[in-house]
């Protein structure tokens, strides 16, 4: 089969492309015809080597993948072959990558794909869905009537956040740059306010006198001395983005309120999590509601300029690798 791998960690230029060994299923395992991958930020991390996980040389790259069973292991129960299907977790802590014509999926981390969805938009939401999901819900405990601020609420992330948020009945208060402030109202979101804004902070605090009960940077710039500021009694900052930044952490107003700070990466969602997130994602891709705001296509034997667009921030829009093309 063909793929997109490396033999070692770095820069883009170390993604080769060519054949592979088939893989094959084990007893608890599917094999997918890969239709769609997608490159996410975190795919990067791995590449070079920022992200430390077990992988096996050569690394097929990539989490996401849509497309059809191809095979199933006899303890594989739940699927069938011909079954549509996506999937979030693979290419990392020893498992193959998805950005290949075929992979093999562990049953316990493949979800069905709902009717009339394209692969490309399900597999285009499914990270940042998913990491959105779990920040709300898992992370950020969220309840009906809180007030939310989502940075970066134009992005793939934020845009899933604004929506959810919205849906689970809380108050959004969206900050994105001036040309999203449609879409991000569309989605749900309460209130808008331009990061240009040259006081975003003081912008906050008039829309919600009272404070916020979360507040969700997905720009990973994690100015916590903001984000405390604005911050209602025991509220919460959900941290999920920022993998070199090192904030100021003004504790004294922090603790003064019962105000709390949680990190998470997806890499450490449980099976369980990832499976009622992936519940959750399946109900709003049936509905139709959840969308991605942009797809920009490539062929999988253009898998390392993927890397550098996503890299350099130069994507257009959600980058999915078809292996088609």
């Amino acid at each position: 089969m063909r793929a997109a791998y490396i033999a070692q960690f770095g820069p883009p230029e170390v993604i080769r492309y060519g054949e592979l060994p088939t893989p094959q299923p084990g007893p608890s395992d599917v094999l997918v015809d890969v239709e769609v991958s997608a490159v996410n930020h975190v795919d990067t991390f791995v590449r070079s080597g920022a992200w430390r996980t077990p992988v096996p040389m050569p690394l097929v790259i990539g989490r996401d993948l849509a497309g059809t069973v191809a095979a199933v292991g006899p303890g594989a129960v739940g699927f069938a072959v011909g079954d549509r299907v996506w999937c979030n977790s693979l290419g990392y802590a020893g498992r193959q990558g998805a950005a290949a014509e075929q992979a093999v999926v562990p049953v316990d981390r493949l979800y069905q794909l709902p009717d009339g969805v394209a692969p490309a938009d399900a597999v285009a939401v499914a990270h940042p869905a998913t990491t959105a999901y779990l920040a709300l819900f898992t992370h950020g405990r969220l309840r009906m009537g809180e007030t939310v601020v989502v940075l970066g609420a134009g992005g793939n992330v934020g845009s899933a956040l604004v929506l959810m948020a919205s849906l689970a009945g809380a108050r959004v208060i969206a900050v994105a740059g001036g040309r999203s402030a449609e879409d991000v109202r569309r989605l749900g979101a309460a209130e808008f306010v331009d990061y240009r804004d040259p006081d975003v902070t003081g912008r906050i605090r008039e829309l919600a006198p009272r404070g916020v009960d979360m507040f969700v940077d997905t720009s990973a710039r994690n100015d916590l001395s903001g984000a405390v500021e604005v911050l209602a009694r025991r509220a919460r900052i959900v941290l999920l983005s920022g993998l070199t930044t090192r904030p100021e952490l003004p504790a004294g107003p922090l603790y003064t309120k019962d105000c709390s700070i949680v990190g998470f990466a997806i890499s450490q969602a449980s099976i369980d999590e990832l499976a009622e997130a992936a519940t959750g994602l399946n109900r709003l891709l049936a509905s139709g509601r959840l969308r991605p705001p942009a797809v920009e296509p490539m062929p999988l034997s253009e898998a390392a300029e993927a890397h550098r667009l996503v890299e350099s921030g130069k994507a257009t829009g959600k980058v999915v690798l078809f292996t088609g093309a």
